[in-house]
């Protein structure tokens, strides 16, 4: 798999030279519309259990491979990202970029990621999608600080 994107998400299929279409009744779609049905009902799926190809950059891959290790329902700061690869030399803004530009939402969870001291950062797909996500996980977020929003 090459992406899942969210309607209207921002860097929408930007690391992809040519838009594959895959009929909605092909194998792999079912495997991951299968997938995505146990996330919502509220199940773990594993992310192994999906063949994940994103066409990103050796940094990037590096990045969303922390990512894929993020527990359902926990949190990881940049910092903590960047620590986790401490062996190559990156900046914040370098992992943000790496982390917001997140081909596969959801299946890698880049809205597991937080900022220094629990703040809620920018989210491709938006706040409040994140912050549903994290809902949804049962993430404690009362410990998150949350940007004033409207239409929670």
């Amino acid at each position: 798999m090459h992406g899942i994107w969210f309607e209207n998400q921002k860097y929408f299929q930007d690391s992809l030279t040519e838009m594959p279409i895959i009929d909605e009744i092909h194998p792999y779609s079912l495997v991951v519309k299968s997938w995505l049905s146990h996330y919502f009902n509220g199940e773990r799926p594993a992310i192994d259990e999906l063949i994940l190809s994103p066409n990103v950059t050796n940094f990037r891959k590096r990045v969303l491979n922390v990512l894929q290790e993020i527990p359902y329902g926990e949190t990881i700061s940049y910092k903590e990202i960047g620590q986790s690869m401490a062996n190559s030399p990156m900046s914040a803004q370098a992992i943000g970029g790496a982390v917001g530009h997140n081909p596969i939402a959801i299946v890698i969870p880049c809205h597991r990621v937080v900022g220094a001291n629990g703040n809620l950062t920018g989210y491709a797909a938006g706040i409040n999608t994140k912050i549903k996500l994290l809902a949804h996980e049962h993430v404690n977020l009362d410990n998150l600080f949350i940007p004033n929003q409207k239409g929670l």
